[in-house]
């Protein structure tokens, strides 16, 4: 069985999708719409600005939604999943290219999701950290006896998490976790805390929104992040959606589920093709993982 994965932040390069822009018809078309659709040129950022214009929130997540659900596109009939997921923002990545979303509603719920949470992040000075060489349950437990909102917010692959919450509870958080022998316990240069409690403000915002977006059935089943089950029914997609921003990503969860249930190939769709095929070799090496 062959599933599609789709990536969230930190995929992103300079010059995403400019030469599809240029020698794809499809492409061309799609991006024309997207620049349409959101009411600025997204593709002057995407093909022709810095790592710095590209790492802005507002920027970061409709652009990698489009590259990927671009480059499905492109891939034409060899494009068949038997089952799809996505890390974050690649979620709704992974529900357009599988038909439960239309690209139209997708683009304009990824880009309300990103002014959201960047709305979100300026309330309430908030940070994440990633931890390496701890076994989950060492981390969730040195987070909650921390008097601070901090909180796990990416299961990655084994023995390495990502957790999320205040300045200060991340600080001690990463203190503490390094007296227990992680190997590394490093604050991110994010925007905010993802994934945590401290999104509330940006989830009732987007709720409203996803709530007001028609759904259907997908072309395969979906693993979410919020259970790292997989999904078919539309209106339990449209409630994980919605309680996404404020639970944790489970991703090392949501591949060994996927191979459990049959996967034997995993192809990365969009971005720089690296991150989500790195954490599965680390969470399984047996596994082939390809690009496109």
């Amino acid at each position: 069985m062959k599933a599609y994965i789709f990536p969230g932040q930190g995929s992103q390069f300079e010059g995403m999708g400019k030469d599809d822009y240029e020698n794809s018809e499809i492409a061309k078309a799609l991006y024309d719409q997207a620049n349409d659709i959101l009411g600025f040129r997204i593709t002057d950022v995407m093909f022709d600005g810095s790592a710095e214009d590209l790492k802005q929130t507002k920027i970061t997540q409709p652009a990698l939604f489009l590259h990927s659900y671009v480059r499905s596109q492109m891939a034409g009939e060899a494009f068949q999943p038997e089952a799809v997921a996505g890390h974050s923002l690649g979620e709704f990545s992974a529900l357009a290219a599988a038909g439960a979303l239309s690209f139209e509603d997708g683009l304009k719920l990824v880009y309300q999701r990103a002014m959201a949470m960047q709305k979100a992040c300026e309330a309430v000075e908030s940070t994440m950290a990633a931890v390496i060489g701890l076994d989950d349950e060492v981390v969730e437990k040195i987070c909650s006896e921390i008097d601070e909102v901090v909180v796990a917010a990416n299961y990655n692959c084994p023995g390495q998490l990502v957790i999320s919450g205040s300045i200060p509870g991340i600080e001690k958080a990463v203190e503490k976790l390094t007296e227990a022998g992680a190997r590394k316990a490093m604050i991110l240069q994010v925007g905010g805390a993802f994934h945590s409690p401290l999104m509330q403000p940006a989830k009732e915002e987007l709720q409203a929104a996803i709530e007001h977006t028609t759904f259907n059935a997908p072309v395969c089943p979906i693993y979410q992040n919020v259970t790292a089950q997989s999904e078919t029914d539309p209106v339990k997609i449209q409630q994980n959606l919605i309680d996404q921003l404020t639970a944790p990503v489970r991703w090392t969860q949501t591949m060994q589920n996927m191979i459990a249930g049959g996967v034997s190939e995993f192809t990365e769709v969009g971005g720089n093709g690296k991150v989500l095929r790195g954490l599965v070799r680390r969470i399984d090496r047996k596994f082939p993982a390809s690009a496109i």
